[in-house]
């Protein structure tokens, strides 16, 4: 079902599309040394939106040198830790003083319906950097008993303290810019780094606003820098510079893998937040509606464009046709249109290259014998729309079954036994996230230590909180995004013993 009502944008939202865009390097607001541009366009409807800066090797070097000098030589590592925290606290409610405004700009750039937007990424977003700004007064070493046993007569002061990693380099996807941007820079600079962001090309909207709050706040130069451009160019060049003590990524696998290869070259730190395909088990014992209902919003949360999406689902044969219609009947009812448009539930995929990707699975799996119960084709239409789409009759062997797709397509199989569903779960070089739909706390507690993944959810999918550390196994990457974990992502441990006999 399509909707094609939108409403006025603010007028500050107006303002912000209109003015040119530049970016923040030395705090300073600067175009690129090129003066080339990227287009940013509208997927609701393909129109231009406006353009940003095509940053070069040459200015990705200058950020660099901005986010090493702020470091090396600025007040930020040496700040007061409280002083830190005032910040982040800051910037927190400036996002939410602008909650509105970013959430438009992000509805418009990405496609996601202003509601989303407004109710999960721009909340958790300043939500993020309220608990990250909490830590900046809570990281702490140890002190230690030296035992030296060949040193009988020794007087030994032994302790541990963290210190921060250095200047980070922190490329971000585009499924969701503003909290990407806010899981990458909060924990850096609540740790005392200095950062160089880069957000994806597609979508650097949010990230250039979010720019402008950090000078408002009241940032030193040079503490968080802002690139835009392509991953070939700009990304590579952030993620080769041996001046970069870190890189924090979130995006592909294969992508992962050349930033990752590139950063081993200078032994560079990284976490890498890669892809997922993530399965769902339905249980037989579950109520069919709501497990119907879970395992729809699973898949078709964000427009699939998710690396948790619960895109495989499992389901036990003695349920499986009752789930499989429902889920089809959700499919068949959502409410597509313009992310700006209220009550659209579906959005448009972020870019035309996205819906050909995902329409080329779908030409992929009905070649090898899937078929869809629900949607199965692009819509016919202006904009990046793809219909909500379930497919049966699908096996272990097909592309769509192993390979990650990122947009609103569920593979649906059924299985007899707990450890069939197992196996097939496990199946995949991924391991993000998983759920299980369930009444049987027995089962479901038995079920969850065989799952390969980094997180699993039970009669739930894809709810994340910024106190839960996230990230994955296999090929979704190392590393842990938010809680007490991410902290060690960002920071060195220091060993230091006084020898004071």
């Amino acid at each position: 079902m399509e909707t094609n009502h939108t409403f006025a944008l603010l007028d500050s939202t107006q303002a912000f599309l209109a003015k040119p865009k530049k970016m923040l390097i030395g705090g300073e607001w600067t175009d690129a040394s090129s003066g080339r541009t990227i287009d940013v366009v509208n997927p609701a409807d393909g129109s231009v939106l406006t353009r940003v800066p095509e940053a070069n090797e040459h200015d990705v070097q200058q950020a660099i040198a901005a986010a090493r000098r702020a470091f090396d030589a600025g007040p930020w590592r040496t700040m007061k830790t409280t002083d830190r925290e005032r910040l982040l606290l800051k910037l927190a409610d400036l996002v939410e003083a602008n909650a509105r405004e970013l959430a438009e700009i992000e509805s418009l750039d990405n496609g996601k319906p202003v509601m989303v937007a407004l109710g999960l990424d721009v909340s958790m977003a300043a939500q993020c950097f309220r608990y990250m700004a909490g830590w900046a007064t809570k990281i702490e070493g140890n002190v230690m008993d030296a035992g030296l046993p060949y040193m009988p007569n020794s007087e030994v002061f032994a302790y541990t303290r963290k210190e921060p990693v250095g200047v980070v380099g922190a490329i971000i996807p585009w499924n969701f810019p503003l909290l990407m941007a806010a899981w990458k820079l909060a924990p850096a600079l609540a740790t005392g780094c200095t950062v160089v962001l880069k957000p994806a090309e597609d979508t650097p909207l949010t990230a250039l606003r979010l720019g402008e709050l950090i000078v408002e706040a009241g940032y030193p130069q040079g503490v968080v820098n802002i690139v835009t451009g392509y991953g070939h160019t700009t990304g590579a060049a952030l993620s080769r510079d041996p001046r970069i003590d870190k890189i924090a990524f979130t995006g592909s696998t294969q992508t992962g893998k050349l930033i990752g290869h590139a950063a081993l070259d200078n032994m560079t730190r990284m976490s890498l937040e890669l892809g997922g395909k993530s399965p769902v088990i339905v249980l037989p014992d579950v109520d069919i509606d709501k497990a119907a209902q879970g395992v729809a919003n699973a898949i078709f949360f964000n427009q699939g464009q998710v690396c948790t999406a619960g895109s495989r689902v499992y389901i036990h044969g003695k349920v499986f046709d009752k789930v499989i219609d429902g889920v089809a009947q959700i499919a068949k009812n959502l409410k597509i249109g313009a992310g700006m448009d209220p009550s659209t539930q579906i959005g448009p995929l972020v870019s035309a290259k996205q819906r050909e990707r995902v329409c080329g699975y779908l030409d992929s799996g009905f070649a090898e014998g899937a078929r869809a119960v629900a949607g199965g084709k692009a819509i016919d239409k202006p904009g990046f729309f793809v219909e909500p789409t379930v497919m049966v009759d699908t096996n272990h062997s097909m592309r769509v079954v192993r390979e990650e797709i990122f947009g609103p397509v569920l593979v649906a199989m059924p299985f007899d036994d707990i450890d069939s569903a197992v196996q097939l779960a496990n199946d995949t070089p991924y391991g993000l996230g998983a759920s299980i739909w369930s009444n049987d706390l027995s089962a479901i507690h038995k079920l969850i230590p065989r799952i390969a993944a980094g997180t699993v959810w039970v009669n739930c999918h894809s709810l994340l909180d910024n106190a839960m550390p996230f990230g994955g196994m296999k090929q979704s990457g190392f590393g842990r995004e938010l809680g007490r974990a991410v902290i060690d992502q960002y920071t060195e441990s220091k060993s230091v013993m006084i020898n004071y006999a």
